[in-house]
């Protein structure tokens, strides 16, 4: 074996909503054999529905299938790509593209069973390197009983992280975001100004991490007219002006708060390389409108690399080979990247005499 071979980072990928477009666009994205030649992967899906998704792309099948449960996974483990088959949750996957229970089930055993590689040593065996998530359906993680809203919610609960920061990268937009899956009514009564910093710190690190050496942060506001000086709301001036006071302190270039109406199209125009949203719909909307078949969503703060594509579960178009794994490959070769960097886990340290939960 090869001294490239020895040191390929490993992989775990999971393959989403069993219902939804996951094995498609992780079997298309894998066919590329460029892309496996740089990594060792772990599938966590069933094998029938990625066998089904392959002959419809007719792609020829090039990987090894092992039981999810198998004392044979530590050996099957040294092969480069295999499937972990979770043939337990029997399902009729495109013949039902919709959420269901079943759906869910199988997505958090795969998930949780791909953390748990995620957080092993460096050495123990079936570790792997980077997670890579395919889409989940919310509503099916309801039925099945799961308590988190998301991907992301769930991974910083069964990491232990301190804090999570949900980032979407891509070569038109870098943004991050303040809060994640909240109504609208509630953002107000959860933005703190260490809300706002965390993805100032974080993404200001996944920049460098990506190769910006000196990133340049803008901070949108939370009101329209970015508060117009408290006419329209003081979060600008309690909370996100002291944030962006604090990065600064901390040597981060960082500037604002920007009216949310105008701000992405300066970064998009490359004067800024991330832009720091305050609510999900703010940050995602320019996201997916300048770059949505090769935007990448990342989590910080966890002690693992976890990246994933930027579209969901796409049931209106299963099992009709319709599916486009550009923002999956984007995720995985995104992940590869950052397994060899290490997690964006410890940003600049705190400025003394800033509380962060006011």
């Amino acid at each position: 074996m090869s001294d490239t071979a020895k040191h390929r980072p490993t992989i775990g990928i999971t393959m989403g909503d069993p219902a939804g477009v996951g094995p498609e666009v992780v079997v298309k994205a894998l066919a590329d054999a460029g892309l496996r030649r740089r990594a060792k992967f772990v599938v966590y899906g069933m094998n029938e529905l990625l066998a089904y998704a392959a002959d419809l792309a007719e792609v020829e099948p090039y990987w090894w299938r092992v039981q999810h449960d198998s004392p044979r996974v530590g050996f099957e483990l040294r092969r480069d790509i295999v499937v972990l088959d979770y043939d337990e949750f029997t399902m009729l996957g495109q013949a039902h593209p919709q959420p269901s229970r079943q759906g869910g089930l199988a997505s958090l055993a795969f998930l949780k069973d791909a953390i748990a590689d995620a957080l092993k040593a460096p050495d123990e065996l079936g570790r792997v390197d980077a997670l890579v998530t395919a889409p989940i359906c919310k509503e099916s993680w309801h039925a099945a009983g799961c308590r988190w809203p998301g991907h992301t919610e769930m991974l910083q609960a069964l990491t232990h992280a301190k804090r999570s920061v949900m980032m979407f990268a891509s070569s038109k937009l870098n943004v991050a975001l303040a809060t994640v899956h909240l109504p609208l009514m509630d953002i107000r009564n959860v933005l703190t100004i260490g809300r706002v910093f965390d993805p100032i710190d974080l993404g200001y690190q996944a920049c460098r991490a990506m190769g910006v050496d000196e990133p340049k942060v803008a901070v949108c506001g939370l009101n329209p007219h970015a508060g117009e000086n408290g006419l329209f709301g003081d979060e600008e001036q309690r909370l996100i002006e002291p944030a962006i006071k604090m990065a600064r302190e901390q040597g981060i270039d960082c500037h604002g708060p920007f009216p949310g109406d105008t701000i992405f199209r300066d970064a998009a125009a490359g004067r800024y390389d991330l832009v720091v949203a305050m609510y999900h719909d703010q940050g995602l909307i320019p996201v997916k409108l300048l770059a949505f078949d090769e935007a990448v969503n990342l989590t910080l703060g966890l002690p693992i690399v976890r990246t994933s594509p930027d579209h969901g579960t796409a049931f209106d178009i299963v099992g009709k080979n319709k599916a486009d794994p550009s923002s999956l490959s984007a995720a995985i070769d995104l992940a590869i990247k950052l397994a060899q960097h290490g997690p964006i886990q410890h940003g600049a340290p705190r400025a003394n005499g800033v509380d962060r939960k006011r």
